[in-house]
Protein backbone atom coordinates (compact mmCIF):
# COMPACT_ATOMS: atom_id res chain seq x y z
CA UNK A 1 0.00 0.00 0.00
CA UNK A 2 2.74 2.22 0.91
CA UNK A 3 4.42 1.41 -2.16
CA UNK A 4 1.66 1.71 -4.78
CA UNK A 5 1.16 5.26 -3.05
CA UNK A 6 4.15 6.69 -3.61
CA UNK A 7 4.31 10.00 -6.80
CA UNK A 8 7.63 9.10 -7.88
CA UNK A 9 10.66 7.00 -8.58
CA UNK A 10 12.52 8.75 -5.88
CA UNK A 11 10.14 8.03 -3.06
CA UNK A 12 9.10 4.52 -4.20
CA UNK A 13 13.12 3.62 -3.98
CA UNK A 14 12.99 5.36 -0.41
CA UNK A 15 10.13 3.42 0.29
CA UNK A 16 11.04 0.44 -0.74
CA UNK A 17 14.55 0.44 1.26
CA UNK A 18 12.48 1.11 4.54
CA UNK A 19 10.28 -1.90 3.90
CA UNK A 20 13.36 -4.24 3.53
CA UNK A 21 15.51 -2.88 6.69
CA UNK A 22 12.33 -3.70 8.42
CA UNK A 23 11.64 -7.12 6.61
CA UNK A 24 15.49 -7.88 7.42
CA UNK A 25 15.25 -6.36 11.17
CA UNK A 26 12.41 -8.92 11.87
CA UNK A 27 13.69 -12.18 10.28
CA UNK A 28 17.37 -11.71 10.99
CA UNK A 29 17.43 -13.78 14.08
CA UNK A 30 15.49 -16.49 12.24
CA UNK A 31 18.06 -16.73 9.55
CA UNK A 32 21.22 -16.79 11.75
CA UNK A 33 22.36 -19.97 13.65
CA UNK A 34 23.17 -20.10 17.08
CA UNK A 35 26.43 -21.32 17.59
CA UNK A 36 27.16 -24.76 18.19
CA UNK A 37 29.05 -23.68 21.95
CA UNK A 38 25.09 -22.52 22.71
CA UNK A 39 23.69 -25.84 22.66
CA UNK A 40 26.36 -28.00 24.04
CA UNK A 41 26.67 -25.37 27.41
CA UNK A 42 23.10 -25.69 27.71
CA UNK A 43 23.21 -29.66 27.45
CA UNK A 44 25.64 -29.89 29.61
CA UNK A 45 23.92 -27.03 32.08
CA UNK A 46 20.85 -29.28 32.03
CA UNK A 47 22.65 -32.41 33.09
CA UNK A 48 24.10 -30.95 35.70
CA UNK A 49 21.05 -29.96 37.32
CA UNK A 50 18.91 -32.56 36.40
CA UNK A 51 16.49 -33.66 33.80
CA UNK A 52 13.87 -34.36 36.80
CA UNK A 53 13.68 -30.61 37.49
CA UNK A 54 13.00 -29.71 34.01
CA UNK A 55 9.26 -29.69 33.20
CA UNK A 56 9.24 -28.33 29.72
CA UNK A 57 11.68 -27.21 26.73
CA UNK A 58 10.70 -26.06 23.44
CA UNK A 59 12.37 -27.64 19.89
CA UNK A 60 14.64 -24.89 19.74
CA UNK A 61 16.29 -25.02 22.89
CA UNK A 62 15.37 -21.30 23.73
CA UNK A 63 12.80 -21.79 26.12
CA UNK A 64 12.86 -23.91 29.32
CA UNK A 65 10.91 -24.69 32.57
CA UNK A 66 12.10 -25.58 35.70
CA UNK A 67 10.13 -27.15 37.79
CA UNK A 68 10.56 -26.94 42.19
CA UNK A 69 8.93 -27.71 45.05
CA UNK A 70 8.72 -25.09 48.24
CA UNK A 71 9.06 -26.80 51.72
CA UNK A 72 5.43 -27.09 52.50
CA UNK A 73 5.44 -28.89 49.14
CA UNK A 74 3.87 -26.12 46.55
CA UNK A 75 4.54 -26.20 43.11
CA UNK A 76 6.32 -23.68 41.27
CA UNK A 77 7.42 -22.79 37.88
CA UNK A 78 10.60 -21.07 36.42
CA UNK A 79 10.36 -20.30 32.61
CA UNK A 80 14.10 -19.17 31.07
CA UNK A 81 13.91 -17.16 27.79
CA UNK A 82 17.47 -17.78 26.84
CA UNK A 83 19.77 -16.32 23.59
CA UNK A 84 22.42 -17.07 21.58
CA UNK A 85 25.53 -15.77 24.07
CA UNK A 86 23.93 -17.81 26.38
CA UNK A 87 25.87 -18.25 29.52
CA UNK A 88 27.73 -14.74 28.67
CA UNK A 89 24.30 -13.50 29.24
CA UNK A 90 22.00 -14.77 31.48
CA UNK A 91 18.34 -15.99 30.38
CA UNK A 92 14.88 -13.84 31.10
CA UNK A 93 13.87 -15.06 34.23
CA UNK A 94 9.53 -15.34 34.51
CA UNK A 95 8.38 -16.41 37.58
CA UNK A 96 4.32 -16.25 39.27
CA UNK A 97 5.62 -14.15 42.50
CA UNK A 98 4.60 -10.78 43.89
CA UNK A 99 7.52 -9.28 43.76
CA UNK A 100 10.24 -8.98 41.78
CA UNK A 101 13.02 -11.94 40.97
CA UNK A 102 16.35 -10.64 40.11
CA UNK A 103 19.01 -13.00 38.98
CA UNK A 104 22.71 -12.44 40.21
CA UNK A 105 24.43 -13.66 37.60
CA UNK A 106 28.53 -14.08 35.86
CA UNK A 107 29.35 -15.41 32.79
CA UNK A 108 30.76 -18.57 34.82
CA UNK A 109 27.81 -19.17 36.38
CA UNK A 110 24.90 -21.73 34.88
CA UNK A 111 21.59 -23.10 35.43
CA UNK A 112 21.87 -24.67 38.69
CA UNK A 113 23.03 -21.27 39.65
CA UNK A 114 19.57 -19.71 38.94
CA UNK A 115 17.34 -22.61 40.00
CA UNK A 116 19.66 -22.35 43.41
CA UNK A 117 18.13 -18.59 43.60
CA UNK A 118 14.79 -19.77 42.70
CA UNK A 119 14.75 -21.96 45.64
CA UNK A 120 15.76 -19.05 47.96
CA UNK A 121 13.52 -17.04 46.83
CA UNK A 122 10.27 -19.41 47.18
CA UNK A 123 11.18 -20.14 51.25
CA UNK A 124 11.51 -16.04 51.55
CA UNK A 125 7.69 -16.14 50.09
CA UNK A 126 6.82 -18.92 52.64
CA UNK A 127 5.08 -17.19 55.19
CA UNK A 128 3.30 -14.83 52.36
CA UNK A 129 1.92 -17.83 50.81
CA UNK A 130 1.41 -19.49 54.10
CA UNK A 131 -0.97 -16.88 54.78
CA UNK A 132 -2.89 -16.20 51.42
CA UNK A 133 -3.19 -20.26 51.51
CA UNK A 134 -5.17 -20.27 54.56
CA UNK A 135 -6.95 -17.88 53.64
CA UNK A 136 -8.03 -19.35 50.13
CA UNK A 137 -8.55 -22.19 52.20
CA UNK A 138 -10.73 -21.57 55.04
CA UNK A 139 -12.51 -18.85 53.65
CA UNK A 140 -14.94 -17.63 50.69
CA UNK A 141 -12.88 -15.82 48.35
CA UNK A 142 -15.34 -14.01 46.03
CA UNK A 143 -12.08 -12.51 43.64
CA UNK A 144 -10.37 -13.43 42.08
CA UNK A 145 -11.63 -16.35 41.25
CA UNK A 146 -8.33 -18.38 40.71
CA UNK A 147 -5.54 -16.63 41.97
CA UNK A 148 -2.33 -16.96 41.04
CA UNK A 149 0.80 -17.15 43.79
CA UNK A 150 1.45 -13.61 42.48
CA UNK A 151 -1.60 -12.25 43.40
CA UNK A 152 -1.65 -9.48 46.76
CA UNK A 153 -5.04 -9.25 47.21
CA UNK A 154 -8.37 -11.17 48.26
CA UNK A 155 -11.69 -9.78 48.33
CA UNK A 156 -13.09 -12.13 51.33
CA UNK A 157 -16.83 -12.43 51.75
CA UNK A 158 -18.08 -11.49 55.86
CA UNK A 159 -22.17 -12.04 55.26
CA UNK A 160 -24.49 -11.57 52.57
CA UNK A 161 -23.56 -8.42 49.93
CA UNK A 162 -20.54 -8.17 53.02
CA UNK A 163 -17.05 -8.55 51.84
CA UNK A 164 -13.90 -7.04 52.76
CA UNK A 165 -10.84 -6.44 50.07
CA UNK A 166 -7.56 -7.03 51.76
CA UNK A 167 -3.92 -6.18 50.34
CA UNK A 168 -1.35 -8.23 51.61
CA UNK A 169 2.67 -7.21 51.85
CA UNK A 170 4.22 -10.43 50.42
CA UNK A 171 7.26 -9.24 52.37
CA UNK A 172 5.63 -8.23 55.60
CA UNK A 173 2.60 -11.14 55.44
CA UNK A 174 2.24 -10.92 59.21
CA UNK A 175 1.55 -7.07 59.24
CA UNK A 176 -1.39 -5.63 59.00
CA UNK A 177 -2.86 -5.01 55.75
CA UNK A 178 -4.81 -2.85 53.93
CA UNK A 179 -8.40 -3.57 54.51
CA UNK A 180 -11.42 -1.75 52.50
CA UNK A 181 -14.93 -2.98 53.20
CA UNK A 182 -17.85 -3.59 50.33
CA UNK A 183 -21.54 -3.49 51.57
CA UNK A 184 -24.08 -1.64 52.71
CA UNK A 185 -23.14 1.26 55.51
CA UNK A 186 -24.88 0.22 58.59
CA UNK A 187 -22.86 -3.38 58.04
CA UNK A 188 -19.76 -2.38 57.01
CA UNK A 189 -19.92 1.49 59.35
CA UNK A 190 -19.39 -0.70 62.56
CA UNK A 191 -16.44 -3.53 61.05
CA UNK A 192 -14.21 0.30 60.04
CA UNK A 193 -14.80 1.10 63.59
CA UNK A 194 -13.76 -2.18 65.08
CA UNK A 195 -10.98 -2.50 62.90
CA UNK A 196 -10.00 1.17 64.18
CA UNK A 197 -10.78 0.44 67.92
CA UNK A 198 -9.29 -2.94 67.74
CA UNK A 199 -6.03 -2.25 66.19
CA UNK A 200 -3.47 -2.36 68.70
CA UNK A 201 -4.56 -6.10 69.28
CA UNK A 202 -2.63 -7.15 65.87
CA UNK A 203 -0.03 -9.80 66.84
CA UNK A 204 2.42 -10.30 64.06
CA UNK A 205 3.01 -14.11 66.01
CA UNK A 206 -0.12 -15.59 64.68
CA UNK A 207 -1.75 -15.84 61.77
CA UNK A 208 -3.14 -13.43 59.43
CA UNK A 209 -6.78 -14.60 59.04
CA UNK A 210 -7.11 -14.88 62.97
CA UNK A 211 -5.66 -11.48 63.04
CA UNK A 212 -8.55 -10.57 61.04
CA UNK A 213 -10.75 -12.36 63.12
CA UNK A 214 -9.88 -11.13 66.19
CA UNK A 215 -10.03 -7.24 65.59
CA UNK A 216 -13.16 -7.49 63.73
CA UNK A 217 -14.78 -10.13 66.24
CA UNK A 218 -16.70 -12.07 63.49
CA UNK A 219 -15.91 -15.89 62.03
CA UNK A 220 -15.81 -15.57 58.37
CA UNK A 221 -18.23 -18.27 56.31
CA UNK A 222 -16.15 -21.12 55.60
CA UNK A 223 -16.52 -23.19 52.27
CA UNK A 224 -17.31 -26.30 54.63
CA UNK A 225 -20.14 -25.21 56.18
CA UNK A 226 -21.52 -22.15 53.85
CA UNK A 227 -22.81 -22.47 49.95
CA UNK A 228 -21.40 -19.33 48.04
CA UNK A 229 -24.82 -19.07 46.94
CA UNK A 230 -26.15 -18.05 50.79
CA UNK A 231 -23.96 -14.73 50.35
CA UNK A 232 -22.91 -13.83 46.97
CA UNK A 233 -25.99 -12.20 45.20
CA UNK A 234 -26.31 -11.75 41.55
CA UNK A 235 -26.34 -8.28 40.27
CA UNK A 236 -29.40 -6.63 40.66
CA UNK A 237 -29.98 -4.86 36.50
CA UNK A 238 -27.43 -7.31 34.75
CA UNK A 239 -28.72 -10.35 36.85
CA UNK A 240 -25.24 -12.08 36.55
CA UNK A 241 -22.79 -12.38 39.77
CA UNK A 242 -19.58 -12.09 37.40
CA UNK A 243 -18.92 -9.12 34.72
CA UNK A 244 -15.60 -9.18 33.13
CA UNK A 245 -14.21 -11.13 36.08
CA UNK A 246 -15.65 -8.61 38.50
CA UNK A 247 -18.47 -9.39 41.06
CA UNK A 248 -21.38 -7.14 42.49
CA UNK A 249 -19.72 -4.34 44.22
CA UNK A 250 -21.93 -1.79 45.72
CA UNK A 251 -24.61 -2.82 47.57
CA UNK A 252 -27.85 -0.45 48.13
CA UNK A 253 -27.52 1.27 51.77
CA UNK A 254 -31.43 0.53 52.90
CA UNK A 255 -30.98 -1.96 55.33
CA UNK A 256 -34.78 -3.38 53.62
CA UNK A 257 -33.18 -3.32 50.00
CA UNK A 258 -29.72 -4.55 50.37
CA UNK A 259 -29.63 -5.17 46.62
CA UNK A 260 -25.77 -5.56 45.19
CA UNK A 261 -24.81 -3.98 41.60
CA UNK A 262 -21.66 -4.07 39.74
CA UNK A 263 -20.40 -0.88 39.71
CA UNK A 264 -20.60 -0.41 36.01
CA UNK A 265 -24.15 -1.57 35.90
CA UNK A 266 -25.37 0.77 38.47
CA UNK A 267 -23.46 3.95 36.47
CA UNK A 268 -24.70 2.92 33.48
CA UNK A 269 -28.06 3.01 35.11
CA UNK A 270 -28.13 5.81 37.07
CA UNK A 271 -26.57 7.61 34.03
CA UNK A 272 -29.95 6.44 31.85
CA UNK A 273 -32.64 8.18 34.85
CA UNK A 274 -33.89 11.86 33.92
CA UNK A 275 -33.50 12.53 37.45
CA UNK A 276 -29.85 11.57 38.04
CA UNK A 277 -28.00 14.69 39.01
CA UNK A 278 -23.78 14.66 38.51
CA UNK A 279 -21.33 16.53 40.32
CA UNK A 280 -18.09 15.85 38.73
CA UNK A 281 -17.83 11.75 38.32
CA UNK A 282 -19.77 11.05 40.89
CA UNK A 283 -23.49 10.36 39.79
CA UNK A 284 -26.65 10.43 42.37
CA UNK A 285 -29.63 8.79 41.39
CA UNK A 286 -32.45 6.19 42.69
CA UNK A 287 -31.67 2.37 43.64
CA UNK A 288 -33.84 0.39 40.88
CA UNK A 289 -35.78 -1.96 43.66
CA UNK A 290 -36.07 1.07 46.33
CA UNK A 291 -35.91 4.23 44.84
CA UNK A 292 -33.66 4.98 47.20
CA UNK A 293 -31.05 7.66 46.08
CA UNK A 294 -27.89 5.91 45.52
CA UNK A 295 -24.11 6.92 44.23
CA UNK A 296 -22.06 5.99 41.61
CA UNK A 297 -18.18 6.22 40.97
CA UNK A 298 -16.78 6.08 37.14
CA UNK A 299 -13.61 5.66 38.00
CA UNK A 300 -14.43 3.09 41.07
Amino acid sequence: QRLHSCPDLVSFMVELKTVLEIALKNTQDLHIPWPPEYYSCLVRDLEILGWNKVAYVDTGLATIKLKAEDSCGRQHLITLKLNAKYPTEPPDCLVDFPVQFAVSWMPQNSLIDIYNQFLAALESLKEFWDAMDEIDGKTWVLEPENPARAATRRRIAIGTNVSVNIEVDPRHPNMLPECYFLGADHVVNPLRMKLNNNMHLWNPEISLLQNLKDLLEIDFPSRAVIEKSDFAKDCGICYAYRLNGTAPDHVCDDPRCGQPFHQTCLYEWLQSLPSSRQSFNVIFGECPYCNKVRESNENE
